[in-house]
Formats: C-alpha cells, structure tokens, sequence
C-alpha cells in the first residue's frame, strides 16, 4: 500500500470542488488504476459515486456535508477542543510541526483543515502519519457522522482510517472517550464547542463549524 500516494489523493478528493475538480478527479483515478482492494478502492468507490454528478451540484453536496453541521466539519482539532483557547493553542502547535518540518501549507487555510493534514502527511510520511494518529478520534467521529448522513465521503474518511497504524475504535461511544483525552474545554471564545457527549449522528441542522473552502 503506497500510503503517500493514498493520503494525497484522499487531500485532493476532500478539497471543495472548485473549477479544477474535473481534472483533480481525472488525476486521482489514473493514479489509483491500479488499486484492487483496500484503502485504494473506497477511494475508487467514491470516484465512482460521484462520476456523474454535475460539478456545481458536487459543489453544492460538499458544502452541505461539511459546512452545515459541527458533526461534520473538517477541521479535525474542533472535535476534541471546540472553539476555545485551547484549539488556538492546538492550531499552533500544528503550524509549529508543519514548520518543523520544512513546509509551509496555504496561507487561506487553517492547519486542522483535513485536506492540509492530509497533503502534509503525502510530503512528509513519517512526521504526517504519526500527526493523523494523533488525530485518530477525530477521524474516527467525522467518519460515523458522515455514514450517518448517507454520505459518498464517507468511503474518503474510510480510506483514510485504514492508512493509521493500531487498532480502531471499536464504535461510536469509543471514538468519544478517545476524544476525551485531556481537559474538558472550559474557555470558550465563539461557537459552543461541539459535544462528544451530544446524540449519535444526528444532524444539528444550519449549526456551521464549518469546513473551509
């Protein structure tokens, strides 16, 4: 399993589906042609899910999944800190490993972005590898509130999870006590921080936590 490659490709299919998707799409699926099972083919599955979609419609399904719900947002760091002082810190810690490492991600896109850590993690396997580890309840929680929405990204998050080393969260309830790891948030500064403690899935509605285009 070429896991750069994977990761690299997970970035491009879960970037918003601008006016480049036709050939980012075109990209991914000749670069996993090859892939006969695995991580490769729920990205292919998707691929395939999303084939004939007209790409203002894609775009239009994209922001719905992940910019109308907290539970779905792509920001990895707000599942365990909300938006509180403590996920400031977090963000820092995040640009200091990404400098750490001798990259720099886009300027218009905060460093939990999903597709930013997945993009490092292609260009940087070992450092970007053991960040998404880190991030594993996150992933884990964004991958059950995306099968609970019914949607084709789902398979992308799928793919992702089976990339990281170790032994998943067996359910819902252990990707929550996961994310319980360390202090509660306490301080908050905007948004109420999102609850692993709320219901299993279920959709908050026009709540935006929302994931960055």
């Amino acid at each position: 399993m070429n896991t750069a490659l994977l990761h690299q490709a997970a970035s491009l299919l879960l970037t918003y589906p601008g006016p480049d998707w036709p050939g980012r799409y075109r990209d991914v699926r000749a670069a996993l042609r090859a892939e006969r099972g695995g991580p490769g083919a729920l990205l292919l599955r998707f691929c395939a899910r999303v084939q004939d979609a007209a790409p203002l419609a894609l775009a239009a399904q994209y922001v719905a999944t992940f910019d109308r719900s907290p539970r779905r947002t792509l920001h990895l760091t707000y599942y365990t800190d909300g938006d509180t002082r403590r996920r400031g810190a977090a963000l820092a810690r995040l640009k200091a490993g990404y400098r750490a490492s001798g990259w720099q991600p886009a300027p218009d896109e905060l460093p939990d972005h999903l597709p930013v850590m997945l993009e490092f993690a292609a260009r940087t396997p070992d450092a970007g590898r053991r960040l998404l580890a880190e991030h594993r309840a996150a992933l884990e929680l964004l991958r059950l509130a995306l099968v609970d929405y019914r949607s084709p990204y789902g398979d992308v998050l799928d793919a992702v999870c089976r990339t990281l080393p170790g032994p998943r969260p067996a359910d819902r309830a252990a990707a929550r006590r996961l994310a319980r790891t360390g202090p509660p948030p306490v301080e908050t500064v905007g948004l109420a921080p999102f609850s692993v403690d709320s219901g299993s899935g279920s959709d908050p509605g026009s709540e935006s936590g929302g994931g960055r285009r």
